[in-house]
């Protein structure tokens, strides 16, 4: 697998299956990516070589600058999410320079974003099981969340929905997420982090 500009990329949005996870704010990197998926005007469908639905398009200006990109929810919860995404990986080809998970971070402030290259999983276990399954050198685009108030635990936190004001600026920062997603694929890390981290 070459790591060049006409290999695909694929999109990996990161959260837990079943409406009862849905809102949650561990759920917002399969917001960002039914966002995306909206966009390309595809739906998603079960994917036939791994526990996931993707939706396959292409990402950018139309003709030949154009990407072919591939979103992901994996559907076999977040602690297990490398597992499908790495199936995926191989099926489609794509370098896994050109993975990009897309997920909550607790340690920036809500509605932030910050784009990075490889590093640690901070405790994620999405991110964990999916540097496991295939190194930590892909793409992340991290939405800030912000820590939990008071004595709440972390995963009490995470598995709650975004509270009523939160969801206030929650539409626009999804949006912003994808846009950051789209910039990242057709113009590159830098340029991505230019314009979008904060």
């Amino acid at each position: 697998m070459t790591d060049d500009a006409n290999a695909p990329w694929l999109i990996v949005g990161l959260g837990n299956p079943g409406p009862e996870y849905a809102a949650n704010r561990h759920n917002i990197g399969f917001m960002v990516v039914d966002l995306l998926a909206e966009r390309m005007r595809g739906s998603f469908k079960r994917a036939q070589k791994a526990q996931a639905q993707v939706v396959e398009g292409r990402m950018g200006p139309p003709g030949p600058e154009s990407r072919r990109v591939i979103l992901v929810k994996p559907m076999s919860y977040m602690n297990l999410s490398g597992g499908p995404v790495t199936a995926l990986r191989d099926f489609y080809k794509v370098p896994t320079a050109h993975v990009v998970a897309v997920h909550d971070e607790l340690d920036i402030d809500y509605a932030t974003l910050r784009l990075k290259l490889g590093g640690g999983d901070n405790g994620h276990n999405g991110l964990k099981s999916m540097t496991k399954a295939m190194t930590a050198e892909y793409h992340r685009v991290r939405c800030g969340i912000g820590r939990p108030p008071g004595r709440m635990q972390v995963a009490d936190f995470v598995l709650k929905d975004f509270s009523s004001t939160e969801r206030k600026e929650l539409d626009w920062f999804v949006d912003r997420a994808a846009d950051s997603v789209e910039c990242l694929v057709a113009e590159g890390l830098e340029r991505a982090q230019s314009a979008y981290n904060s």
